[in-house]
């Protein structure tokens, strides 16, 4: 007798399932823009922005990384999702981007259309909440290459800014203040030290309970990648922004100064701002050391605003009145 297909370890049946539970979800992050259902092989997103003089697309692609491993030690799978869009978002934001749609990469070790539901319950969430549509997605079975239960989950993002409002860093200058925006946890960077230390240093596991956070170890760690749409689009509106940048992977320094025109540097005052209390766990978990800490994780600021000292108080009043905590962490000084 001859082996399927099903046999091999892919079951076409169970992604064909998966679609039919997404369907309605995916189509209520639609706009009008959006020209076709879902189930074509590529998604359509009507290129007329009549607000918009010279309007330029930008884009941006990245994953969740080994936080997704959290997600699956907890079976919990209905925050990553979100994870991703606001991560993507925030990317793209960095040059003054809107956001228009989003696609989405899944693949699993076994497609278990419980599992698909709640992952792509996370993007449509975050998509709504962007007014981002989403338009189109691949969902792969691919027992070879993942462990039981495991998965990976990547995301593109296409967004519009007008020509003249692109937001470079090029007119950066010595002088410059540094407004940082809190974040609310690890975002998603950081986690293959953050995992080490937890659960091999400590030997914690997903639902030990952290006195100093009211969480468990879990529950902290899948704290959601924040959003900073809203309040970047107030503060781009109405000051003349410099510079952002969205703090992932290279910490508050080597994100920063990815904006910087030669010549110029950066001096951040640490003491400027309490760490929360995760990063101190962790640090003092596995004895991790300081330069290391600053390099890895976010500390506590998820996004930089570059100002003109003398717009700074303004922005910080205006950040105030949206119910934001902005923080001047540090400054913009010659090489």
């Amino acid at each position: 007798m001859g082996i399927t297909y099903r046999q091999a370890g892919v079951d076409i049946d169970a992604g064909e399932r998966s679609v039919q539970r997404i369907k309605s979800m995916v189509r209520s992050t639609f706009r009008p823009e959006v020209l076709v259902d879902i189930g074509h092989f590529g998604g359509l997103f009507s290129a007329t922005f009549s607000d918009y003089q010279s309007p330029v697309l930008v884009s941006s692609v990245d994953g969740v990384g080994t936080k997704l491993k959290v997600a699956v030690m907890m079976n919990r799978h209905d925050t990553v999702g979100e994870d991703l869009v606001n991560h993507c978002l925030n990317d793209i934001l960095t040059l003054g981007a809107e956001p228009l749609f989003f696609l989405d990469y899944l693949s699993l070790g076994k497609v278990t259309p419980e599992v698909v539901t709640q992952l792509i319950a996370g993007i449509v969430r975050g998509c709504k909440a962007a007014n981002c549509a989403l338009i189109g997605g691949e969902t792969a079975e691919m027992t070879d290459l993942y462990q039981p239960g495991e998965y990976d989950l990547a995301g593109t993002i296409v967004g519009v800014v007008e020509k003249t409002k692109i937001i470079t860093g090029e007119n950066i200058e010595a002088g410059d203040v540094l407004v940082g925006l809190p974040a609310n946890g690890l975002h998603t960077n950081g986690y293959t030290l953050a995992r080490k230390v937890f659960f091999e240093v400590a030997r914690y596991d997903v639902n030990t309970y952290l006195d100093d956070l009211s969480l468990t170890v879990g529950e902290a760690l899948l704290q959601v990648h924040r959003c900073y749409l809203s309040v970047i689009r107030e503060l781009k509106n109405n000051f003349q922004i410099k510079g952002l940048a969205h703090v992932t992977g290279g910490g508050i320094v080597g994100n920063t100064k990815r904006l910087l025109p030669q010549g110029l540097d950066i001096h951040i005052d640490w003491g400027a701002w309490e760490i929360p209390p995760i990063f101190k766990i962790i640090q003092q978990l596995g004895n991790v050391p300081v330069a290391d800490m600053r390099r890895t994780f976010n500390l506590g600021i998820g996004y930089v605003v570059i100002i003109a000292s003398q717009q700074v108080d303004a922005l910080l009043s205006r950040l105030r009145q949206l119910g934001e905590r902005g923080i001047v962490i540090g400054r913009i000084i010659k090489n």
